[in-house]
């Protein structure tokens, strides 16, 4: 098989790719041919890009000096309200709007000045070869070993070997500190929370509303609704802040044929399921609940939970499940949990099974 071959201008080696192979021939596409544009054969196409780019530019300094003015003129205090989004602080709103408008002019006038005044034609340059010379790389060697025979390294084996000795060991302390700043260890700090333990007279926790600290019966969890949830008896003065975050459940109704999973039903009562807030991949809140899809959101790094197949990942980081917390219902129609979680809350740890 055979083909005519054309060289560009631009690449002088492009017979190598057609000497790739005995059996085939490749043609050199060269470089596109230049696109003229309205600027490069009009005068007043040229200046008018230009007034357009300058105006762009003039727009951004305006819109900055606005951001200063407001920022000092436009009380923390000024509400303004807008269409379909309602009320806000007047001082943001200007501050945003400015800094937008600012960042745009530069944007927009850089981007019409390199599409319509610059030089768009494309260049090729052969690049040297990156490979020092055998004298260079002979002079380098040479620098070396007479920098070793001045210093006498080489016949002061103690300074060499202490030397060594001392470098080795400086390590060490930045190692520790990088360790030491990973934290502590969990141990079992995310196996245990406030719902493996019952009240001081012995009842099983009930369902609190988060932040309102009330009970939440069986009738009130309607279909797709969603209560932020902590257990009962938790006390800000006598438990640590990380023993409510551990607690931290949301609670959620789905249509019980929707369940797919045998142990979420057994787990839950009438399509009402409870799981932790924590989630598996670095702690974040997943508190984002879409009712139409029945998915769990972090809103950090996007992991998704499927809460119609026992909380499992469908997407994101994350690498485990929520855990689920097991509910029922007390004499007077209140969710209680019968017990903890069964697996560590919050993040995976190379210690967690």
């Amino acid at each position: 098989m055979s083909s005519d071959v054309t060289h560009s201008p631009n690449n002088e080696h492009g017979t190598e790719l057609e000497q790739a192979s005995s059996s085939e021939v490749f043609t050199n596409p060269g470089l596109p041919p230049h696109v003229h544009r309205f600027g490069d054969d009009d005068a007043k196409a040229a200046r008018r890009s230009e007034r357009q780019v300058a105006s762009l530019f003039v727009l951004s300094m305006i819109a900055t000096v606005l951001f200063v003015v407001f920022y000092f003129a436009v009380g923390d205090d000024d509400l303004i309200t807008l269409p379909l989004i309602g009320p806000m602080k007047a001082l943001h709103f200007a501050l945003g709007v400015t800094l937008a408008v600012s960042l745009l002019g530069i944007g927009f006038g850089a981007v019409h000045w390199a599409k319509t005044i610059m030089s768009d034609e494309e260049v090729v340059e052969e690049r040297h070869e990156l490979r020092s010379s055998d004298e260079a790389r002979a002079g380098a060697v040479d620098v070396l070993a007479e920098g070793a025979e001045v210093s006498q390294i080489n016949r002061r084996p103690l300074i060499k070997y202490t030397l060594g000795g001392a470098l080795g060991l400086f390590a060490i302390p930045l190692g520790v500190q990088l360790v030491g700043g990973l934290g502590p260890l969990p141990g079992n700090d995310l196996s245990t929370t406030l719902w493996d333990t019952k009240l001081p007279n012995g009842k099983p926790r009930r369902l609190m509303r988060d932040p309102e600290g009330t009970a939440i019966r069986l009738s009130d969890v309607s279909m797709g609704s969603a209560f932020h949830v902590l257990p009962e008896g938790i006390d800000d003065t006598e438990h640590p802040l990380n023993q409510k975050v551990k607690a931290s459940v949301l609670l959620v109704k789905l249509e019980e044929s929707l369940i797919r999973s045998a142990r979420q039903k057994e787990w839950g009562i009438g399509g009402v399921v409870a799981y932790s807030k924590i989630c598996t991949h670095v702690g974040c809140p997943v508190g984002l609940y879409e009712q139409q899809t029945h998915h769990l959101l972090c809103p950090c790094h996007q992991s998704t939970f499927d809460m119609t197949n026992d909380c499992e990942v469908i997407f994101g980081p994350a690498k485990r499940p929520l855990p689920q917390l097991k509910i029922a219902v007390d004499d007077d129609g209140y969710l209680i949990a019968t017990q903890g979680f069964q697996e560590p809350v919050g993040p995976s740890f190379w210690e967690r099974s």
